[in-house]
């Protein structure tokens, strides 16, 4: 079963909705031989070195109020916890681009799947949990030598445009496919699930999905 996840590391929602997937996984077991690529998404591609603070961010974009902001944050940290992530969000003060982090995690893809989803996972978690920022090159080589990938190669990716063109080219894509919100995760190239679902919703689904070949 291929299992494409079209999500942003500096998205709180994505973040749930990784970890309710793998959970759902487990659950699974052997039932299911998944194959999981993750696919690129910008939240806030123009944003400049340094990020936005992250109350300005969501009040300008979607016009909510800071007491909005808080109610909503707690919200996602409590669906976080049920599902064993951690967001500390007095640490995420910022958001950031992410556009070098999907480069990287680009690359980890073509070096093979597990290194793709442990740098996926070590990204979020330095953002949402640690509160850095997933734009910074040093963090980014580190992140990827945390993932078993090759630091130096790391470093010469982000020191050029590599593979610049190739997240724009799945960006463009998955635009075109309709993809407008993340995360969104596309079953065998025809299936779609949209959000951050809890894991029993992704046990059943992909039952089903599984069981109608």
């Amino acid at each position: 079963m291929k299992i494409d996840v079209v999500s942003d590391v500096v998205c709180p929602w994505c973040a749930v909705g990784v970890s309710s997937l793998l959970r759902a996984l487990d659950t699974l077991g052997d039932e299911l031989r998944p194959t999981l690529h993750f696919q690129p998404f910008e939240l806030n591609p123009t944003l400049g070195p340094g990020g936005q603070d992250i109350v300005e961010y969501l009040g300008r974009k979607y016009g909510s109020t800071p007491e909005q902001i808080e109610r909503t944050h707690e919200q996602i940290a409590q669906r976080g916890a049920a599902v064993g992530f951690t967001f500390n969000m007095d640490l995420r003060t910022r958001t950031y681009n992410s556009f070098d982090a999907h480069r990287l995690l680009h690359w980890a893809g073509l070096e093979g799947e597990d290194f793709q989803l442990l740098l996926k996972l070590a990204l979020l978690r330095s953002y949402f949990t640690e509160g850095l920022d997933p734009g910074e090159p040093a963090l980014l080589v580190s992140l990827a030598a945390e993932a078993g990938l090759d630091a130096a190669r790391a470093l010469d990716i982000l020191a050029s445009d590599e593979y610049a063109d190739e997240v724009r080219e799945r960006e463009a894509f998955y635009q075109s496919q309709g993809i407008a919100s993340v995360p969104s995760f596309i079953i065998n190239d025809r299936h779609l699930i949209a959000g951050g679902q809890p894991p029993e919703f992704f046990v059943q689904a992909l039952r089903q999905i599984a069981e109608e070949g």
